[in-house]
């Protein structure tokens, strides 16, 4: 059995370096490069665009019609597409802002708070266009009394709501993958 000899001679470690007062043993953890998606890239702006745009859409066409406020599910549409419209418009200033100042949002706490603010707002979002789905097909299948009523926008605006509520998922993913 031939076993090789190291042909440098081994160094001792330096001693480890005072820690300051107050800190405790652990190493800091070391933060990754931005992934694109997360708060402050471009990609995170892009997204957090697309999805204060289809909630702003969906929230005006369905704001058009005159009898929305007579369906419960359309007026939680309205609502939670203008909530949704809001947040997304919210946080893209926070992106537009870092961007600006070249600033990286590695805070935990704060990707922490837009996790799950994304996650309450997609879900009201999805909910509110599952149930007004609902009663477009209702209303359009059967009661067959689409003619009378804005169909047309009806089906529209929920398609926009779940247009808005695609982004999020991935939005919601990217900021927990950078926890």
């Amino acid at each position: 059995m031939s076993v090789s000899n190291a042909s440098v001679h081994p160094v001792e470690a330096p001693p480890p370096a005072a820690a300051p007062a107050g800190a405790g043993t652990q190493a800091p953890r070391v933060r990754m490069e931005d992934i694109q998606g997360m708060p402050a890239t471009l990609l995170g702006l892009a997204l957090r665009f697309f999805q204060f745009f289809f909630a702003a859409v969906s929230l005006s066409v369905m704001a058009s019609t005159n009898d929305f406020p007579s369906v419960s599910a359309f007026c939680h549409l309205v609502a939670a597409t203008g909530l949704q419209s809001l947040s997304s418009l919210a946080l893209a200033t926070v992106d537009v802002y870092a961007i600006m100042v070249k600033r990286s949002l590695q805070n935990r706490r704060l990707v922490s708070l837009f996790a799950v603010g994304d996650g309450v707002t997609s879900t009201m979002t999805f909910a509110a266009a599952c149930a007004s789905a609902g009663i477009t097909v209702l209303i359009d299948n059967d009661l067959n009394s689409c003619s009378a009523n804005h169909c047309v926008q009806f089906e529209t605006s929920t398609a926009l709501a779940f247009i808005s509520c695609l982004e999020l998922p991935v939005v919601i993913v990217v900021n927990l993958m950078h926890l």
